[in-house]
């Protein structure tokens, strides 16, 4: 369970927001919505811990973020809107490099499944630098294949993607809820999840 209360963001001298609050349950879906500017990205790095609130609390299974530290980092995935990949390295390499930094054990064939499904199979061995960009955005879903940590904070994650990539993800978001999964998301896109609960919260 994922809980916000009264958040409250500032930014140099201008408040984002105040007053935010939600309580996620597994199999529910909050989409972010506001325009730029509102503050989607800030609450997104609240809930993971990256940017303290200037008040109000986030509780991951009843405990403060902030005193469950590794406990609650080890159920948390985080998708921000920049790849975070290296472009030097190929795709097979920066999953394996990322699963190592999650001290997750990921093998190359599952890797190589999940590149797969992501509309990769032939590029494994590519420098990520020669890819397009929903290439490179592919990569970085492609983390989402294997993962079953119980809790997804998604930044833009259709951003590049083609009409099949982003029914692909749709989907992959929705066998997550469906495992009773939450997930926090932006888009600027409309797009249905077929399962789970799907809440929005907006900001203005």
């Amino acid at each position: 369970m994922l809980e916000a209360d009264n958040l409250e963001c500032v930014r140099g001298e201008r408040r984002l927001f105040a007053g935010v609050g939600f309580r996620l349950e597994g199999g529910e879906l909050l989409y972010l919505q506001g325009r730029n500017g509102a503050g989607k990205t800030s609450l997104l790095r609240m809930l993971i811990g990256l940017l303290p609130p200037e008040a109000g609390e986030i509780r991951w299974r009843g405990v403060p973020i902030r005193q469950a530290g590794d406990d609650f980092r080890a159920e948390l995935c985080y998708l921000g809107h920049l790849n975070a990949i290296k472009e030097e390295l190929t795709p097979l390499e920066n999953l394996l490099a990322a699963a190592r930094l999650a001290d997750e054990e990921l093998s190359e064939d599952e890797v190589l499944d999940a590149l797969e499904q992501v509309g990769l199979a032939g590029r494994e061995d590519l420098a990520c630098k020669y890819l397009s960009q929903g290439q490179k955005r592919r990569v970085a879903l492609a983390r989402l294949v294997k993962e079953r940590r119980p809790l997804w904070v998604l930044d833009e994650p259709f951003v590049a993607l083609d009409v099949a990539a982003v029914d692909w993800l749709a989907g992959l978001i929705s066998a997550h809820l469906q495992r009773g999964g939450l997930a926090v998301m932006t888009t600027h896109q409309a797009v249905a999840i077929p399962a789970g609960t799907v809440r929005e919260l907006r900001l203005s």
